[in-house]
């Protein structure tokens, strides 16, 4: 029997913007034929991102090798990496004037090394435009692979993001080629061997108890993780893991004090938080 489907509540509505800046994004990426995380999947918040003149760029093609439920990016046989990508995000990132840069990708388990060189490697192609300028990655879980993990270190991005995204209870169903106990060490590992702020981020209203989201609090404060983010998910189809919950702001404040009374340095909840939102402000308060 399918799961009745409650409707979006108004504080989760976003119109649309559609700007003299928010067309001009959009015009410096189809030029340098890149792709953003923020079309891709569907971010409630792009068209306020595009209006300050920022996107989160989505590395390595946009098809993925995983099939996670919640995700509207899709499934497929990935493309071979493209050479001229990183000197074509910097491209993008000059034309844009950014300071802060975020760069995220699709899970490319068909790499030897996860896609962690191509990561560095765009990582250095922006210093190469402006040195002092902040980088934060958001990466998949290269399978554990340390190496790959150090590979990326070794390019020093400002902060590493690698989301947890649920509670260990809905991996099987939510994401079941990931494992909670390598994304941990992930985390665990960027800490103990550099001096890189690390982040993470996880989604609610899959089905997860208010206990569990307690206990991923405690294990995120045992490997020192430094900026935690949550927001609501938002089905993208009805294909989708349907929403099993609406959390309301006032419950978003409500975790930010027990998370930070547990521990977690940097907290950013709200119904509308991403990975990657607001990503320049959250840095600002570490």
């Amino acid at each position: 029997m399918e799961t009745k489907r409650e409707r979006l509540p108004e504080y989760l509505k976003r119109g649309l913007v559609d700007t003299e800046k928010t067309r001009l994004v959009r015009h410096i990426l189809k030029d340098n034929c890149l792709n953003t995380v923020c079309e891709a999947a569907r971010c409630p918040n792009k068209g306020e991102c595009y209006s300050k003149n920022t996107a989160t760029f989505l590395i390595m093609g946009n098809e993925c090798t995983r099939n996670c439920r919640f995700c509207n990016i899709s499934c497929g046989k990935p493309q071979p990496l493209n050479s001229e990508e990183p000197q074509k995000v910097a491209q993008a990132v000059k034309k844009l004037g950014l300071k802060y840069v975020v760069i995220t990708s699709v899970t490319r388990d068909d790499l030897p090394d996860g896609g962690a060189e191509h990561f560095a490697n765009v990582i250095k192609e922006i210093r190469k435009y402006d040195e002092k300028i902040k980088i934060e990655v958001l990466t998949p879980d290269f399978k554990g692979n340390s190496n790959s993990i150090d590979t990326v270190i070794s390019a020093c991005p400002d902060v590493f993001n690698h989301n947890i995204e649920t509670v260990p209870s809905l991996y099987e169903k939510a994401r079941p080629q990931a494992d909670y106990i390598r994304s941990l060490n992930f985390l665990k590992y960027v800490k103990e061997h550099s001096k890189i702020l690390t982040k993470t981020g996880l989604m609610v209203g899959l089905g997860e108890t208010k206990e569990e989201l307690i206990q991923v609090f405690n294990d995120l404060v045992k490997i020192r993780c430094d900026i935690v983010t949550i927001g609501q998910y938002i089905a993208p189809t009805k294909s989708h893991l349907p929403v099993i919950k609406y959390y309301k702001p006032e419950e978003y404040d409500e975790l930010s004090v027990i998370a930070k009374q547990i521990g977690i340095k940097h907290t950013f909840f709200s119904p509308l938080t991403r990975s990657s939102y607001k990503a320049y402000d959250v840095f600002n308060e570490e």
